[in-house]
């Protein structure tokens, strides 16, 4: 079969035909799933502050931050306490790598739902509060949305931005983690959403990816064998922003945690 010669005139008019219909990409050896951000990679000279800076804590970090972490944390009996020995706390290399002041959390101390992201940004670091900038705001509307504005106690892994907007280290989630502890034993939540790909992986304990963890109940419990919370990842919001067709999966586990919540609530009162 001989090929025919291509019409250039039709092959441009086949192309902006495409390109005005939104497509963006061309087929590829292989399937790409395009519903799942890759993080760009950190650049060489954001790795290697990175790695100076926590050279230079490392006294502070592994066993010792823990440790440290642990005893201030359980010495607070409120979660304004809790904040406080968080702003005190050195263990975490984070807080020398261009943090302006330590993020815990906004929202009700007092109420049904813990949500855990992964960091404070930098718009959170400017203003001392977690959940501030676009993907907070576009939290906030999800939230009240699904009437759940009151109910919601907000904080991430970490307590303090990472450079480059990275994502956290598990040995900068580790140095903070019995502050997250603490925070559930004194809140008492009675559920907990997990925000991101970094803070499912910190909280559960798990190397899946976010798209198999999203929308399944499973349990949070302490070391202390008594406290225990059910869990459920959710995409991030900062990653709604840049895939705004996720928003639907997303929406559907908001609905999972309202309803998980009446359930809850309903119980109490039989």
């Amino acid at each position: 079969m001989t090929p025919q010669p291509l019409d250039t005139a039709a092959t441009e008019a086949l192309l902006a035909f495409w390109r005005d219909a939104g497509v963006d990409a061309c087929y590829l050896e292989e399937p790409v799933d395009r519903t799942v951000f890759v993080a760009p990679p950190v650049a060489q000279s954001v790795q290697r502050a990175t790695a100076s800076i926590t050279a230079l804590h490392g006294g502070m970090v592994g066993a010792d931050a823990v440790g440290e972490a642990r005893r201030l944390a359980a010495a607070a009996s409120t979660l304004d306490e809790l904040a406080e020995a968080i702003a005190a706390f050195e263990g975490c290399p984070l807080r020398a790598m261009g943090a302006k002041q330590a993020v815990f959390a906004r929202g009700n101390p007092k109420g049904s739902v813990l949500l855990i992201g992964e960091a404070p940004g930098e718009t959170e670091d400017l203003r001392g509060q977690p959940f501030v900038g676009q993907a907070g705001q576009l939290l906030d509307r999800m939230l009240a949305a699904a009437g759940l504005t009151d109910q919601a106690f907000i904080t991430n892994t970490v307590f303090w931005k990472t450079p480059g907007g990275r994502p956290p280290t598990p040995q900068e989630q580790a140095a903070c983690a019995p502050f997250l502890e603490r925070a559930l034993v004194l809140m008492k939540p009675k559920a907990l959403l997990l925000l991101g790909a970094a803070s499912a992986k910190a909280v559960l304990q798990t190397n899946d990816g976010i798209m198999k963890t999203r929308g399944q109940w499973r349990e949070w419990r302490l070391d202390d064998g008594a406290t225990s919370v059910p869990a459920m990842a959710t995409l991030h919001p900062a990653f709604l922003l840049r895939q705004p067709q996720a928003k639907r999966v997303a929406w559907a586990d908001m609905l999972s945690l309202a309803a998980r919540l009446d359930t809850a609530e309903v119980e109490q009162r039989a």
